[in-house]
């Protein structure tokens, strides 16, 4: 069977959408499946996060994106068992300028994709690939929405959590309606929860009412060591397994695959 493809999506920025892509891929990797993370973020903070510096990133998304490598070639071994990399790099800034004449624009990354059967990670074919979008809806996160199964949201609980929710649903929507009618909403999560501040609670309150059981059950919360994991080049779960934002995501990966088997099976 192809890989599941799952794009983390998020017009606002530090929801802790690539924390969620880099420790979600460790989790689903410690329970046996090999994942594949896409950066397509210029940022390249996934890139960063697992620990590959800009020397080692010889071909990147940019290079799959223009059609000048195949993502198998692309594929880079990360530091953490069974996650491999196709890794950001400053270029993709200027992908909009390379491919903006092009009939194919929004679907390079998904036809792409199709030459995944040749890759592996370890000898062994790829289960999940988590694609780490930039925050803003430009044509890198069309590009990964048109090539997804799925959409899994991050979203931090503070105010105005809601309102760039319904701005992205509509988005997908529209991609859903127009480019990729396979999408779907896998889930969203809810990140930066801190239990002692009664906005978290109120927030994540509305957003379950709104959204029903698209909301998962797991929260991660505000959790130091889940900010100090990226500096050393180490998702949080392998840099403190114990500490309770490594312990979330465990949870969310448990979650997430629940909700996959239960749309297969659908």
């Amino acid at each position: 069977m192809r890989p599941r493809i799952l794009t983390l999506a998020n017009q606002k920025g530090g929801v802790g959408k690539t924390t969620t892509t880099i420790n979600l891929a460790t989790a689903l990797a410690a329970i046996g499946e090999r994942v594949l993370i896409i950066d397509v973020d210029p940022q390249g903070n996934a890139s960063t996060g697992l620990g590959l510096s800009h020397q080692e990133r010889l071909i990147s998304a940019y290079d799959v994106l223009v059609g000048e490598a195949d993502v198998a070639a692309a594929v880079t071994p990360s530091n953490v068992p069974n996650v491999a990399l196709v890794p950001s790099t400053m270029d993709l800034l200027g992908v909009e300028q390379s491919i903006s004449s092009e009939a194919d624009r929004p679907f390079r990354l998904r036809t792409a994709l199709e030459g995944l059967e040749e890759a592996r990670i370890d000898g062994h074919k790829i289960s999940y690939v988590l694609i780490d979008c930039p925050p803003s809806l430009n044509l890198l996160t069309i590009n990964a929405l048109t090539a997804a199964d799925a959409v899994l949201v991050p979203m931090q609980c503070e105010f105005f959590a809601l309102e760039g929710l319904s701005q992205l649903l509509q988005t997908i929507e529209q991609i859903r309606s127009t480019l990729n009618p396979r999408l779907s909403v896998q889930g969203i999560v809810m990140t930066m929860f801190d239990k002692r501040n009664n906005l978290s609670e109120q927030v994540l309150h509305d957003v379950r009412t709104e959204m029903g059981d698209l909301v998962y059950n797991t929260v991660i919360p505000r959790n130091v060591r889940l900010s100090e994991a990226p500096s050393y080049g180490k998702p949080a779960l392998l840099y403190d397994l114990q500490c309770a934002g490594s312990q979330a995501y465990l949870r969310l990966a448990t979650e997430v695959i629940r909700r996959e088997r239960h749309m297969n099976a659908a």
